[in-house]
This record gives structure tokens, sequence and C-alpha cells, in this order.
């Protein structure tokens, strides 16, 4: 097999941007072409660190019980928010901090560059979870519809704020489309955003579409498809990669902006024919790279290259990278994951 190149989805377990920024340039830097900002110290743990910002805000309040999350056997569930008295949803408008956080880190980054501790060619990535991952999980139901958009303009607000220091040639911004979106493609089950799987296919790329057009080039574009990881185990199982390359082929026809990299996940199960057959079907821009999640510890370079062996029959060329970020698993285990990558991709 061919070397190749080798993707971090983005969240580390580290307590600094600049520690995951080292440690990811001294194992791999020749090999990648971006480095996350890790969403490390608080905003480790994915969205759980937005629950302080609508805290802060006098618009919500929460409902004071507790809403329990699907999919999460156990889970007691989260006291999501409603709008305060007086507050119309229509009014709502955001105040978010990503394009603090977004700048704060890439000075760590332009210092560690220009002191050569990373690669000159090496871009800064930051992702971002869109309105209807957010306020899924942050708000009841009756204001999704109207407050997911308003949380998509906030956030393509915060790229504008992001690019007032971070020069566009030096950033990657990566949409990290979570599981709310493949787990009801795998179901097909009628939801608000359509009656059927292809209902709610349409739904969905006008969406991604509308996010990637709010990435001015020459800022690299990324979306992450995302099946959930908790506990080695997705909140539903892809059944091959079928509605994956479906929305990659979707949105490739309806963004006119380039995309630089889809990522998609692969179960360590998984090293056979039926599941990768359909990327023989991608239709897509040749400045498109593919980004394979299938980078699994507990298997080691064996599995990893059984799936790669097997994805290279339908796809000749991608990158690798693990299933999803690396913020839920333990600091001590980051260096033979490293390693592993650093084997696999020779």
């Amino acid at each position: 097999m061919p070397p190749c190149h080798v993707h971090i989805v983005g969240s580390m377990p580290f307590a600094t941007a600049a520690e995951g920024f080292e440690a990811l340039s001294e194992s791999l830097g020749p090999k990648l072409k971006r480095l996350p900002d890790g969403e490390t110290g608080f905003r480790r743990g994915w969205s759980a660190w937005q629950d302080k910002v609508f805290a802060a805000d006098p618009q919500f309040r929460k409902t004071g019980k507790l809403h329990p999350m699907p999919d999460k056997p156990g889970d007691p569930g989260v006291a999501k928010y409603t709008l305060a008295p007086g507050i119309a949803a229509t009014d709502v408008r955001f105040h978010l901090p990503h394009a603090d956080y977004a700048i704060a880190d890439y000075r760590d980054f332009a210092r560690l560059k220009a002191a050569g501790a990373i690669p000159p060619h090496c871009r800064f990535q930051f992702d971002l979870a869109p309105g209807h991952v957010v306020i899924w999980r942050w708000f009841v139901e009756e204001l999704h519809e109207v407050l997911e958009p308003a949380y998509d303009r906030a956030l393509i607000g915060e790229i504008a704020k992001m690019l007032t220091v971070i020069p566009a040639s030096e950033l990657s911004v990566q949409w990290d489309i979570a599981s709310r979106v493949f787990a009801r493609l795998e179901w097909g089950q009628p939801t608000r955003y359509g009656a059927d799987k292809s209902a709610m296919a349409e739904t969905f790329t006008q969406n991604l579409a509308m996010l990637g057009e709010g990435v001015p080039e020459p800022v690299e574009l990324m979306y992450h498809f995302c099946y959930g990881y908790t506990g080695e185990k997705h909140t539903v199982e892809p059944s091959d990669m079928g509605d994956m390359v479906m929305m990659a082929n979707k949105i490739g026809e309806r963004i006119q902006r380039p995309i630089n990299l889809i990522h998609m996940p692969v179960p360590r199960d998984r090293s056979d024919d039926a599941y990768f057959a359909p990327l023989s079907e991608l239709r897509l821009r040749p400045e498109t790279d593919i980004a394979l999640g299938l980078v699994h510890p507990a298997d080691g370079v064996a599995g990893g290259q059984a799936r790669m062996a097997c994805a290279h029959k339908y796809l000749p060329a991608f990158q690798i990278a693990t299933e999803c970020g690396w913020g839920q698993r333990p600091r001590e285990t980051i260096p033979d994951l490293l390693r592993l990558h650093a084997a696999l991709s020779q």
C-alpha cells in the first residue's frame, strides 16, 4: 500500500493546544497537512462547555428538569434551556466565544511555527459543531427549528472574526456533522427534517452546503461525518458507507467553493467489501481528499492494514484517521496512538 497523509479529527486530551501542536508535529509532522487546536482544557468534552455560555446569556433560562438523552441508557439527561420571559425565539441572537478561542490558540500555533516546532506547510485547524447538533443537545425541542439557523449564522460570524487575526491561507475550518444527521439517515424514520431518508438528505444537504459556503476561500473547508463515539461504540452503527457517500456527493454537487477534505468513519469490525464498496460511487472534484477513520488501537497495525487493503479496492488514495476525536481518550494512551498512525501511514 502507498504512503498516505494523516488527518487528526479534532479533540485531544492535552492541557493546552500548544502541547498538542508539539506532540503531533514531533510524531507526525511530515504526514500532517493541518494541526487542530484540540478543544483542550475546559473545552474538552465536545459541547459540554457551552452550558456555561448559555447559562450566562440573559436570553435563556434552564427548564429546571432533566431531559433524558436518547441513545444513552442510564444517562440522567440534561437540564435544557428555554427562553427567558419576554424573549421571542425569532429575536434570539447568539453571542459565541469560538473566535476568541481560535485566535488565542492560533497565536500559540504561529509562535511555534515561527520557532520551527511546527512544519511550515501545516495549517491551523478549528472545528465547529453546527446548530442541528448544539441546539438539539441544549434546548427544548419546540425551539429547535427557529434557533438552529440563528446559531449557524452566529458561527459563520465567528469565522469572520477569526479572519481578523488568522490569515485565511493559514486556516482550515472543519464542520463536525455529528451523529444526529447520520443516525436519522440510517434509521430512515420520519422527523421534522423529512418524511424519509431522501427528504432528510435533501434538508441536511441544504444546511451543510450553506455552512460550507460560509467558509470563505482560501480558508480550507472540511466535513467530519460522525456516527458518535462513546465507549468504543457509535450512536448507531453504519450498515455501510452508502449514506456517507450519498451525502458527500450531494454536498459536492450543491456547493460552489472547493471542499478540501471529508472524513468518514470505519467501525473496527468492518474490513469487508460490503462496507467499503460504496466508495466506488464517490463523485467528488479532484481537490477533495477523503480521510477514512480506520485507525483502531484495539487491533493495531494488522487491523488497520486489513481495513486499508479493502478500502484501496474502491478508493485508490485516502488519508487515515481515527473514527472521531481523541478528547475522551486517556492522555497516557496518546503516544501509542501516534506511533500507530505513523506505522500505518508508511
